[in-house]
């Protein structure tokens, strides 16, 4: 399955850096099509020229904000004009929390969904259509841990991923045997500026990296395991390292991971 992205169109949002760009140069080492997707034209301008030198097929931008709902459906219009058709979605653009809930203004609760879950199914039931028609596509969400458990300081961040979680799953059973697959990707710690960026109680950014951040997950190496399981029609994938484990506690052993969870935040 070496040549399986070849040629494909891949639109990727929140490729402007992070998981995104990684993903955007994998895919690019073989030779997919690509659409860049962020806020950030000038950073996906630079994301793109990276990709063509790495040996995408094409790589075009496609400035959006996952926020403002109501342009996206015309974005994706304008994408499938130009492209035909769109082989594989990947929703990878969203924001982070770093504040505990009685601190956190519900603007920034919504803001959150705005963009992480509303942003993210809005560009989806835009392309959906298009898939139908050729029947053919694959979803791509990049989730996180937190869509399986909740953690200190996340509150409105894994809302925002559990939302996802239960509308992709019942998107996929909806699809019946329609050929469109739907990958939930959920990665653990990855050294990212996720933390930095990440949105404290008042809206302001954290601006600083989290410990377990900065020694998270090489990027490129979680890149290849989402293609690996992309290529390989996973439903959901678990990345990381000993913090994967929360998901197994958490379903065999719920009281003790709670317990263990409430240790945790007492010392955030």
């Amino acid at each position: 399955m070496a040549n399986y992205f070849k040629h494909k169109r891949v639109w990727i949002t929140g490729a402007s850096s992070g998981i995104g760009e990684a993903l955007a140069l994998a895919f690019a080492a073989e030779n997919a099509h690509l659409v860049l997707s962020s806020r950030k034209e000038r950073d996906l301008e630079q994301v793109a020229n990276a990709c063509t030198a790495a040996g995408a097929a094409s790589a075009s931008i496609q400035v959006l904000d996952l926020a403002n709902h109501a342009s996206l459906p015309e974005i994706a219009d304008s994408v499938l004009k130009t492209f035909g058709k769109i082989d594989v979605l990947v929703n990878n653009g969203g924001i982070s929390q770093r504040a505990l809930a009685i601190d956190t203004d519900l603007s920034i609760d919504k803001r959150l969904m705005d963009i992480n879950y509303f942003g993210t199914i809005a560009l989806t039931k835009a392309v959906l259509p298009s898939m139908l028609t050729h029947q053919l596509g694959h979803i791509v969400v990049i989730s996180s841990l937190t869509g399986k458990f909740g953690a200190p300081l996340r509150s409105a961040y894994a809302a925002s991923k559990h939302a996802l979680h239960g509308f992709f799953d019942c998107l996929r059973i909806e699809l019946g045997e329609a050929p469109i697959y739907i990958s939930m990707i959920c990665p653990g710690y990855v050294k990212t500026n996720v933390s930095i960026n990440a949105l404290t109680g008042d809206g302001s950014a954290q601006g600083t990296m989290d410990p377990s951040t900065g020694a998270g997950m090489d990027p490129a190496n979680l890149a290849q395991k989402i293609l690996n399981a992309v290529r390989t029609k996973k439903e959901e994938a678990v990345f990381g390292g000993k913090e994967t484990l929360g998901v197994y506690l958490k379903r065999f052993f719920p009281k003790f991971f709670s317990n263990m969870m409430k240790k945790r935040s007492l010392k955030a």
